[in-house]
């Protein structure tokens, strides 16, 4: 049992203003694995108070001596890596082996990275008769998600603090213990106080408390569309500057000249990393109604790979989701394709052979999908495979385009031109060319109700910065 019963605040691990606590599940099991408290307005107050008193000394601070604690965080974190994976393996359900690179490496190489950047960035720069120069936003509200939590939380605290901004972290309740982990590193690096403050509670108690507070000048999100539709509402009240990551439903086209097999062998992979629970998962397949009947089965033996185990065993490829009200809403949008009419390939609602307890759910695969279907167009989070069938090019990029979101996709043709042409056309942020690596300094955000702003490498960075000129005398 894990009990995190305090806040970090000013530099030191404070008492929350209420007793209240929030316990938190082992995705794997369904036990509660710890508890964390649930903090309030009096608590938000006080880290942003915190970071407040900080700002104007941290916002001063050379760039190379901000470099020196991001790298020490970097340092840190890598030195706990392993309690890093196996922590979030546990809250969320990703499979250890993957967690261990992605839920731990991720992290620590974007601290690293940012420390690296502060090294070639250019604050100023001199227009005509102005200096412009790039000055922190000021106090950042970080709120971050469950899915890659401490992923999240590095690609608004690294970026922000390379800034010269201050930071209260929000992060979920859902899964807490690594914010708790990077506070720890933090402390022990010797970041001054105040720079770096820790909250956890609700969303619609400490979130909320943190987006309203006058004296926050930024919140960076990433969560629910619905979510940073009530983010931006609040906001809006103090005029503060919001960055949104958001939802998607991202369509990986396939054109009728690609490499079919390693196509739909990427797409169905990518559409369950994680359980399915990831923002940019390519859920929409796309395939020339011709070559439909091979996608599908091409598609169904792939998905039969990704037996759900358990997500601490090595040899497990598909974990359980996050929790029980995750597994629910899962469950009902498969129940509500089969309703609409798709045609369910593999999978389904019921629990998975072989696994008890915990939020598992089986690999799904529907076929035949009309884009007008619920599953085709909301976020499921979940394991879930949309296969659309279309008639040629210009019909392919519609249906691609036929979504509120805009955060991700995929194209795959023998011809790169082509591929690169019809990427063009799709309005989505970030679009992988034949199975394109991901790249982490890369501007990552969406379009359209996939929210605004971006994040990673420079371009995140940049977010934390407002311009200001300095009128010179000739």
């Amino acid at each position: 049992m894990i009990v995190r019963d305090r806040f970090f605040i000013n530099g030191q691990w404070a008492t929350p203003s209420s007793k209240e606590m929030i316990e938190v599940h082992n995705a794997g099991t369904g036990a509660v694995m710890g508890k964390v408290p649930a903090g309030g307005e009096k608590d938000i107050n006080a880290a942003v108070a915190a970071a407040q008193g900080a700002l104007e000394s941290w916002s001063a601070t050379s760039a190379e001596k901000r470099a020196e604690y991001l790298q020490k965080i970097s340092d840190g974190l890598k030195a706990r890596a392993a309690e890093i994976g196996s922590t979030i393996s546990q809250e969320v359900g990703m499979p250890i082996k993957m967690s261990a690179r992605m839920q731990a490496g991720l992290p620590i190489a974007n601290f690293a990275s940012y420390a690296k950047l502060l090294g070639s960035f250019s604050f100023e720069q001199k227009v005509g008769n102005s200096l412009v120069v790039r000055e922190p936003v000021g106090v950042v509200g970080a709120i971050t998600p469950w899915n890659y939590p401490l992923n999240q939380i590095a690609l608004k605290v690294a970026p922000a603090l390379a800034a010269g901004c201050t930071v209260v972290l929000k992060p979920s309740e859902i899964a807490p213990f690594n914010a708790f982990i990077l506070a720890e590193v933090i402390e022990q690096a010797g970041l001054p106080k105040g720079v770096f403050n820790l909250v956890t509670g609700f969303g619609p108690t400490a979130g909320e408390a943190l987006v309203k507070h006058a004296n926050v000048d930024m919140i960076s999100f990433t969560g629910s569309t619905r979510a940073g539709k009530r983010i931006s509402e609040i906001a809006a009240q103090t005029v503060k500057r919001v960055a949104l990551e958001l939802g998607g439903k991202s369509a990986s086209v396939i054109l009728e000249d690609a490499d079919l097999a390693a196509a739909v062998k990427t797409t169905v992979s990518y559409c369950y990393l994680n359980s399915g629970q990831t923002c940019t998962a390519l859920t929409r397949m796309l395939v020339p109604a011709s070559r439909y009947d091979e996608a599908a089965k091409l598609a169904v033996d792939t998905a039969k790979n990704f037996t759900p185990g358990d997500p601490l065993l090595e040899t497990t490829r598909l974990g359980p989701l996050s929790s029980q009200m995750q597994l629910d809403r899962v469950r009902d949008y498969i129940k509500k394709g089969v309703a609409e009419g798709a045609e369910l390939l593999t999978g389904g609602a019921e629990q998975p052979d072989g696994v008890s307890g915990g939020y598992f759910v089986k690999p799904t695969v529907f076929g035949k999908v009309k884009n007008s279907m619920t599953i085709a167009q909301e976020e499921i989070f979940g394991p879930v495979l949309s296969i659309i069938p279309y008639k040629d090019e210009e019909e392919a990029v519609r249906i691609a385009n036929d979504t509120p979101y805009g955060l991700a996709g995929a194209v795959w043709s023998a011809d790169e031109a082509r591929a690169q042409k019809v990427a063009r056309r799709i309005r989505a942020g970030q679009i992988d060319i034949n199975g394109g690596a991901f790249n982490m300094n890369a501007p990552f955000g969406g379009f359209k109700q996939s929210g605004h702003g971006r994040e990673a490498g420079v371009y995140g960075m940049e977010e934390f910065l407002e311009y200001k000129s300095l009128q010179l005398k000739a």
